[in-house]
């Protein structure tokens, strides 16, 4: 009887797919795991350098005119745009700018984009959704999407064109 149970335990038919199939799993987590993270840290580079571009540019007060029409869009509009042309790979909506600006020796905030000699906040707010919401998604409730949101702040020139 001993020497029936040694012999089946020593036979070693079959441990390869048992394996595979405890690896494989693990091995598909952590790949998708690294190209979500990937990409979620290239959306947050990309925004912010998106932002920054489009503060620098918002601080000469020129405008942009539209490309699909040419006419000529107001300093908002084009600060949209401006940060649409540097983040070509994502898509922003409207809704996700907000405008901001100071006046000179100002202590608050106030809406819209301001004048000259005046600082000058562009804030993006973006939704990143995980392409694996039921592998890394899971960890982020509720949805599997993190809400990414960054700022760039500078001053206005002193006159615009």
């Amino acid at each position: 009887m001993a020497s029936r149970v040694l012999k089946r335990l020593g036979d070693a038919k079959g441990t390869s797919l048992i394996e595979a199939a405890i690896i494989t799993p693990l091995f598909l987590l952590l790949t998708f795991s690294i190209v979500d993270f990937g990409t979620l840290f290239y959306t947050y580079l990309a925004l912010e350098n998106g932002v920054s571009l489009a503060s620098r540019y918002g601080v000469t007060g020129r405008t942009m005119n539209d490309p699909m029409t040419g006419t000529p869009l107001n300093h908002q509009e084009s600060l949209k745009l401006a940060m649409r042309q540097g983040t070509p790979t994502l898509e922003i909506p409207d809704s996700a700018f907000t405008f901001a600006h100071r006046a000179p020796g100002g202590g608050a905030w106030l809406a819209g984009s301001g004048g000259p000699g005046d600082l000058e906040r562009v804030s993006v707010s973006y939704t990143y959704s995980f392409f694996t919401p039921l592998l890394v998604g899971a960890f982020f409730p509720p949805n599997g999407t993190v809400n990414l949101r960054v700022d760039s702040a500078m001053k206005n020139e002193g006159s615009f064109p």
